[in-house]
């Protein structure tokens, strides 16, 4: 899988990776900002100016100008907002990607932001967040990031608070835009079949203008949690959800791909140890599952499961056990072989689309120190050892690092935190 970057005079990186073996194109444009470079004052802003740049330009004035034009082509669009990343991205026919690629530049370099349009888009965001308050399994994830780091913009919930959100007047919008959206933070990722030298002429006359400027610090993260911790988001549910995970590494850190490995063979899918151990074997929950999530600062791996009430601290103590068995236990050399294979086996079918291999490389330019190719990534993968595994659970999987999310009808921290030992 090959790749071309090239870095305008004002900074704007370009990532083009052609794929001759597909019919379809995508071109992605991505912010490296997200919810937690707002002030407190700000939460919510880098979602909803999301929501906004899809509200009209002077070419299409209106939201059905815009979709129209896309739903013409049949080609799909849409955005996403993060903690650290926006982006903003169109996948069409191959023979549709001047207009696709027309479109998300007009967005993202010129959309109004309509006094009108922001009134009326307060209603929609807070739907959204009720949306998201009806809906403990999204919602744990969210109580899980604000216990690891409260006190800091990482751990608020990106889509913002209701009182932030109606707050919000133009100026706040074009404020923001002017300090974070930048050339020199801004990244656009092409991948698909299509002609370089037309889709490097269009990209430069639409970016190449656009201004330079200096990103504001980062407030980073000082991980000094000295004993196990837990939270509770008290609600009726008929489930408790919740997230039981250890602070672990930052995103460039050099045992991540053990981090990765580590996460498979304990619940990253249908034959992991979790899975097996809580579902198949007691019955215990209809989904579970184990991530990794980083940052540049900061991370952790946890997982995440949904469980009748009585049965929420066995399935709590059952998941320590796996975190304490495979911190103590050297794995077999075939569980990791097996593990290799999935995510390799998973990455591959993923980079067979092209916005997955334009997603693939403009977050590796965005937050990572080296764009690793597939090829690269797979080597390091097959590096890792069962001592590997051994060592770097024995880092995490820690009693001090310990913490604990849930949403449910429980009262006690107290009772949950008697739980939390490795």
């Amino acid at each position: 899988m090959h790749y071309k970057k090239i870095k305008l005079s004002n900074g704007l990186r370009i990532i083009l990776a052609p794929m001759q073996e597909t019919q379809t194109a995508t071109v992605l444009v991505m912010i490296g900002v997200g919810s937690r470079y707002e002030k407190e004052s700000e939460a919510g802003l880098s979602h909803f100016i999301e929501h906004m740049f899809f509200k009209g330009t002077k070419k299409r004035p209106t939201t059905l100008h815009i979709s129209e034009e896309m739903d013409a082509i049949g080609g799909e669009f849409n955005a996403f907002t993060s903690k650290d990343v926006t982006a903003y991205y169109a996948k069409a026919d191959s023979k549709h990607l001047k207009t696709a690629l027309d479109v998300i530049a007009d967005i993202y370099l010129n959309s109004k932001m309509d006094s009108l349009e922001i009134e009326k888009e307060k209603g929609t965001i807070i739907q959204e967040i009720n949306m998201r308050e009806d809906n403990p399994m999204g919602d744990v994830g969210d109580v899980f990031e604000k216990l690891l780091y409260k006190k800091n913009s990482l751990g608020r919930y990106v889509i913002g608070y209701k009182k932030t959100v109606a707050s919000f007047q133009r100026k706040n919008f074009m404020d923001y835009l002017k300090r974070f959206y930048v050339a020199n933070d801004t990244v656009i990722s092409v991948a698909g079949k299509f002609n370089e030298k037309e889709v490097m002429s269009q990209l430069k006359k639409y970016f190449r203008r656009m201004k330079k400027g200096k990103k504001p610090p980062l407030r980073g993260i000082a991980e000094k949690q000295k004993s196990p911790e837990a939270e509770i988001k008290f609600k009726k549910t008929d489930q408790t959800h919740f997230i039981l995970g250890n602070r672990a590494y930052p995103e460039n850190h050099k045992d991540r791909f053990v981090l990765a490995l580590l996460s498979i063979i304990l619940g990253g899918n249908m034959s992991s140890r979790l899975f097996i151990e809580i579902r198949e074997k007691r019955g215990l929950a209809y989904y579970i599952r184990t991530n990794v999530d980083a940052y540049q600062d900061c991370g952790y791996l946890a997982t995440q499961a949904g469980v009748e009430h009585k049965n929420f601290a066995l399935a709590v103590k059952t998941i320590l056990s796996e975190y304490k068995k495979i911190a103590t236990e050297r794995v077999a050399e075939k569980e990791l072989q097996m593990a290799k294979h999935y995510i390799k086996g998973r990455s591959v079918m993923a980079l067979e689309s092209s916005n997955e291999v334009a997603m693939f490389f403009i977050t590796q330019e965005i937050r990572k120190q080296k764009i690793l190719t597939i090829q690269e990534i797979f080597r390091r993968i097959d590096k890792v050892t069962p001592s590997d595994i051994l060592r770097v659970a024995g880092d995490i999987f820690q009693s001090n690092k310990l913490n604990l999310a849930v949403i449910g009808p429980h009262k006690s921290k107290k009772d949950l935190e008697i739980l939390l030992k490795i």
